[in-house]
C-alpha cells in the first residue's frame, strides 16, 4: 500500500468533520432560540394574547429556524436535490421575515411598547438592520454556493445574527442595562468564533469566509450605532412616530422598568 493510497481518505474525513460541525451548530442555534423564547413564555414575560401580526412574525421566524436546520441536514445527509430546492424557498422566506420583523418593530415603537431594556430609537434601528445584515450574508453565501466552504460559513454567520433574540431572552437583561444589546452582540460574535476555533483544530488554519462573516456582523453593529446615535436616527424616529403615542417618548431614554 503506497503513501498516496493512505492519503486518499483524508479529504473525505475532512468533509465529514466539516459536515458534523455545521449540522451540530445548526441544532445548537435552533436550541438557543427555542430555549430563549420558551423561557419567555414559561416565566410569563410573553403570552399568546398578542396581535395577529406578532403571531405571524413568530411563526415565520420559527419557520426559518426549521429551514436552516433542514438545509444543513440535506446538505450533509442528503438528498442534495432537496437542499437546492429548499434554498430558493429560503430566499423568499427571508424577504417575508424582513417585512414582518420590521412591521412588528414599527408597531412597538409607535405604540410606545419598546422593551424597557432598549432605547426606543436604538430598537427601531437595530431590529431591521440585524435582519438586513443577516440577509446580506446569506445572499452572499448563496451567490458562492459552488464554493462549499464559503457558502456554509457565510450562511452560518447570517444565522448567527438571528440568534441574538434567543440570547437576549436567556441573559439577565435588566441587570445589563445600559449594555443589554451589546451583551447579546458579544454572544452572537461567539458563534463564528467557535467556527474559527473548529477550523484551527481541524485544519490548522482559518477559512477566509469567517473573517468576511465576522466583518459583516461587526459592520451591521457599526452602521446601527451610526444611524441610531446620529441625526439621521432622530429624524427617522420623528417620522416613524409622528402622531402616535411613541412620539411622546424620549427616543434615547430607557423606558421605566415594570419591575420597579
Amino acid at each position: 500500500m503506497t503513501m498516496a493510497t493512505l492519503a486518499m481518505p483524508r479529504p473525505q474525513q475532512h468533509q465529514r468533520s466539516d459536515d458534523r460541525f455545521f449540522l451540530t451548530m445548526a441544532f445548537v442555534m435552533a436550541g438557543l432560540l427555542i430555549a430563549g423564547f420558551g423561557l419567555t413564555l414559561a416565566v410569563g414575560r410573553s403570552s399568546f394574547n398578542r396581535p395577529p401580526i406578532v403571531h405571524a412574525h413568530a411563526i415565520v421566524f420559527m419557520g426559518w429556524m426549521v429551514i436552516y436546520v433542514l438545509q444543513n441536514w440535506f446538505a450533509t445527509q442528503g438528498p442534495i436535490a432537496l437542499h437546492r430546492r429548499l434554498g430558493w424557498l429560503a430566499m423568499g422566506w427571508l424577504a417575508l421575515m424582513l417585512y414582518l420583523g420590521t412591521a412588528v418593530t414599527l408597531m412597538n415603537v409607535r405604540a410606545g411598547t419598546t422593551p424597557f431594556i432598549f432605547q426606543p430609537l436604538h430598537f427601531l434601528v437595530f431590529d431591521p438592520l440585524s435582519l438586513i445584515g443577516c440577509i446580506c450574508l446569506i445572499v452572499a453565501g448563496v451567490s458562492l454556493r459552488m464554493h462549499t466552504g464559503w457558502h456554509r460559513r457565510l450562511n452560518y454567520c447570517g444565522m448567527a445574527l438571528l440568534v441574538g433574540p434567543g440570547f437576549g431572552r436567556l441573559l439577565p437583561m435588566p441587570l445589563l442595562i445600559p449594555w443589554a444589546f451589546h451583551a447579546t452582540f458579544v454572544c452572537v460574535m461567539l458563534l463564528p468564533v467557535i467556527g474559527i476555533i473548529a477550523d484551527l483544530r481541524r485544519d490548522g488554519r482559518v477559512h477566509p469566509a469567517w473573517w468576511w462573516g465576522l466583518g459583516g456582523i461587526v459592520a451591521t453593529e457599526i452602521v446601527t450605532d451610526i444611524i441610531a446615535f446620529g441625526p439621521l436616527g432622530l429624524t427617522l424616529y420623528q417620522v416613524v412616530t409622528a402622531g402616535t403615542p411613541g412620539a411622546a417618548i424620549a427616543p434615547l431614554a430607557f423606558p421605566p422598568s415594570p419591575l420597579g
